[in-house]
């Protein structure tokens, strides 16, 4: 049985819906956050009873999305059919977000069915009632995704890119090279807040992404070390992880740690 809740609240100025879904042992989670009038992210589908009200009465005129996933843009049609106002994403997709959204049926059964949608392409800032927002661009997590930093206040808004500080398994596209890559960089601003749209509010934002940097840097170097001495991926996976997740298997192998190996692995063979 499929088990939906949701919680709301507010921390330091930031309004929030906090939506859980639970299958069987597996459990996922997504934030909405509003803040000096912007909506960034819209939810899932799946949770559009619990989160109509929360996006149709809230105090926003713009709506910006930090990736082109399911639990990110469910209800932003929803949104274009009540609200006129604008919704932004990664130029890259908007030409997606027109379209019925494919993805696994149990990504279908968490987060449920997309509807199309009208996006408006991300500038390099966005202008808010009282302050301004660089839109960086962190690929990793997926091609598209953007991180908000409201310089003037410190507040960054990471989208997927932080989640937790040491993770343990990624999605088959996804690409732990690419991930450091994009946290360095998110870490040469100055900021203090760090709002994630799973984690939620976390108070010690920078500490806590630079912790996550130096875990992905050591795994990278212990698969690396590891490959070096002649172990295979397998035998690397099967060294690093020894706990198994029941999202592996929920999802026929679309959430892995092995895709961390062989990510690291994979951009390796590119730089030869």
């Amino acid at each position: 049985m499929i088990k939906r809740s949701i919680e709301f609240g507010n921390v330091n100025g930031v309004t929030f819906a906090n939506g859980k879904v639970s299958l069987n042992k597996v459990s996922m989670n997504v934030y909405c956050f509003v803040v000096d009038g912007l909506l960034i992210d819209t939810g899932p589908r799946s949770l559009a009873k619990q989160l109509t009200p929360f996006l149709l009465e809230s105090d926003y005129e713009q709506v910006i999305i930090t990736h082109h996933h399911e639990d990110h843009t469910g209800c932003a049609s929803i949104i274009e059919q009540h609200r006129s106002i604008p919704i932004f994403i990664n130029k890259m997709s908007v030409e997606e977000c027109e379209k019925h959204a494919h993805y696994p049926l149990y990504r279908k059964l968490f987060w449920g069915k997309r509807k199309p949608f009208h996006a408006v392409s991300l500038d390099s800032t966005v202008t808010s009632r009282t302050g301004t927002w660089d839109v960086i661009e962190t690929p990793g997590h997926a091609e598209d995704h953007v991180v908000l930093l409201n310089r003037s206040s410190g507040q960054l808004f990471t989208g997927d890119l932080f989640v937790q500080p040491k993770t343990k398994l990624i999605l088959r596209n996804e690409s732990i090279p690419t991930i450091i890559r994009s946290i360095e960089k998110v870490l040469t601003y100055d900021f203090d807040e760090m709002y994630c749209c799973h984690a939620g509010f976390v108070s010690n934002g920078r500490k806590m992404l630079e912790r996550k940097r130096e875990y992905l840097l050591d795994l990278q170097h212990q698969v690396l070390r590891l490959f070096s001495d002649g172990q295979n991926p397998q035998q690397i996976h099967d060294e690093l992880f020894k706990r198994k997740y029941p999202i592996t298997k929920l999802s026929f192998g679309e959430w892995d740690s092995m895709h961390m190996v062989t990510s690291i692995l994979s951009e390796m063979a590119v730089k030869k």
